[in-house]
């Protein structure tokens, strides 16, 4: 039998009779059926209850004697089965933003998981985001700038709302010339008036490296700069 199916065989719990099936796994499945015609039966009282009991039995001794000892439902076998979850029509939730994993209070479960053992990747280009060290970065930078102008920026405001006139008089006077809001380059001696009641994405140029104009220490301090005033991030 493939592992990619679920085989139940002779499932014979309440309305059901010596039923056989098989279900392919990670698939939208409905059952449908008049009242009474076990759809029930099979989903909550076969297959969810088999799940939670195989799931049970996998715990420790120790933790097994908090939880109720569950009956066996009535059927001959089921292989392929994960354990499970299940959400009743009687669980109502007035969140619109509720999922399976909220309701089922997995959520945070999962997102630790995710977190500890995940692996992220660029939702842009879709390359793994790794760590990367001060001396990788100057290396790809400095590959950059062999092919053109590379501008370094340091990432300041990421859509807030505001005029931010404060931050623009600031980095002028810690002499920064140049900066880019909302993706269009700016010159801080006259920067524009934006709209208080809009977000706006804010980075202030730290370098602009041409092509032949460059070194290594060069490229080094400007991106400390850069990871410094973008806490921890650079463009």
């Amino acid at each position: 039998m493939a592992d990619d199916t679920i085989h139940i065989r002779g499932a014979a719990q309440h309305n059901l009779r010596n039923v056989n099936l098989d279900l392919p796994k990670n698939r939208l499945i409905v059952f449908t059926g008049i009242s009474g015609s076990g759809k029930s039966s099979l989903a909550f009282d076969t297959l969810f209850a088999e799940g939670q009991r195989l799931y049970v039995e996998s715990l420790s001794t120790y933790a097994r004697q908090f939880l109720q000892e569950m009956p066996r439902p009535q059927v001959d076998s089921i292989e392929g089965l994960a354990p499970a979850v299940a959400i009743d029509q009687a669980k109502h939730s007035h969140n619109p933003r509720s999922t399976v994993a909220t309701i089922t209070e997995i959520y945070d479960h999962l997102r630790v998981l995710f977190a500890a053992i995940g692996t992220a990747h660029c939702p842009r280009c879709g390359h793994e985001v790794q760590a990367q060290t001060r001396e990788s970065v100057t290396q790809r930078i400095l590959g950059r700038a062999s092919e053109g102008t590379v501008q370094i920026l340091a990432p300041l405001e990421r859509g807030r709302k505001g005029q931010f006139k404060e931050l623009f008089t600031d980095l002028r006077q810690a002499g920064y010339a140049h900066a880019r809001v909302d993706g269009q380059f700016i010159y801080l001696a006259d920067p524009p008036e934006l709209d208080r009641y809009r977000r706006h994405d804010i980075e202030v140029v730290i370098d602009r490296l041409a092509t032949g104009a460059h070194s290594s220490a060069r490229v080094g301090e400007a991106t400390d700069i850069a990871f410094d005033l973008g806490d921890g991030n650079l463009i």
